[in-house]
C-alpha cells in the first residue's frame, strides 16, 4: 500500500508553497509524509513541484508541469507508485489536522474489500482517499486541471466507500493567510480545543 502527498502547489493565495509552510515547527510536507507513513503506507511518495525540498524517508518526485494543477501531481505520484502496490492513499500537504488514524480507516476498508475509498468528515466526501491500482487510468483520464480524482469520484460514486473520519481528524485546508492563522489557533489549543 504506497501513499502519495500531493505538494506541489505554489500557494498563490497564501504567498508561499504550502511545502515549505510551518506548522508547530514542522513543515507541511513532513506533516504529511508523517501522516501516511503513521498510517501504515510503504513506500510514500511525494510529489513536488513550487519548491523543491529535501523530505527524509521518503521517494520525493518532481512534476515539471505542477503549475497546471493537482491532475498533473496525481498523475506523477501514481507512475511513480512500485508495481507491486495493489493501491494508493492520495493525501493532500495543506491538511494538517488529518492524522494517521485516518489513513489506517481507509487501508481497513481496502482490506474489507473496498476498492475505492474516501475519509468522509460529518457524511461528506473529503480527503485522503485510496485508490485501487484498477482504477488508476480512468482517474488520471479524468485528472485533468486542479481537479485530481474528484470526477472519478463523482462519476462512479457506487464504487467509492465513504469511511466517516471525523472522530480522529478534520478536513480544514490552509489556503489564505487567514487559514493559517486560524490552523495555528486550533493546533496550539491542543486537542478539544
Amino acid at each position: 500500500m504506497a501513499g502519495v502527498l500531493l505538494a506541489a502547489g505554489e500557494g498563490s493565495r497564501l504567498g508561499t508553497p504550502k511545502a515549505l509552510v510551518e506548522l508547530g515547527g514542522r513543515r507541511l510536507v513532513d506533516r504529511g509524509a508523517d501522516l501516511l507513513r503513521g498510517g501504515g503506507t510503504e513506500p510514500v511518495i511525494v510529489v513536488l513541484g513550487a519548491a523543491r525540498v529535501d523530505v527524509p524517508g521518503v521517494a520525493a518526485v518532481y512534476n515539471p508541469d505542477w503549475a497546471t494543477g493537482m491532475g498533473s501531481s496525481l498523475a506523477v505520484g501514481l507512475r511513480a507508485v512500485p508495481a507491486d502496490c495493489a493501491a494508493a492513499v492520495i493525501a493532500l500537504a495543506d491538511q494538517p489536522l488529518i492524522g494517521p488514524a485516518v489513513v489506517r480507516r481507509l487501508i481497513a476498508a481496502y482490506e474489507a474489500g473496498a476498492q475505492v475509498v474516501a475519509a468522509a468528515y460529518d457524511g461528506k466526501a473529503r480527503n485522503p482517499v485510496l485508490l485501487a491500482r484498477r482504477h488508476w487510468p480512468e482517474v488520471l483520464a479524468a485528472a485533468v486541471g486542479d481537479a485530481g480524482a474528484r470526477p472519478f469520484l463523482r462519476a462512479h460514486p457506487e464504487l467509492v466507500t465513504l469511511v466517516e473520519c471525523g472522530d480522529v481528524g478534520s478536513p480544514d485546508d490552509l489556503d489564505t493567510p487567514e487559514d493559517l492563522a486560524r490552523l495555528r489557533g486550533l493546533l496550539d489549543a491542543g486537542p478539544g480545543g
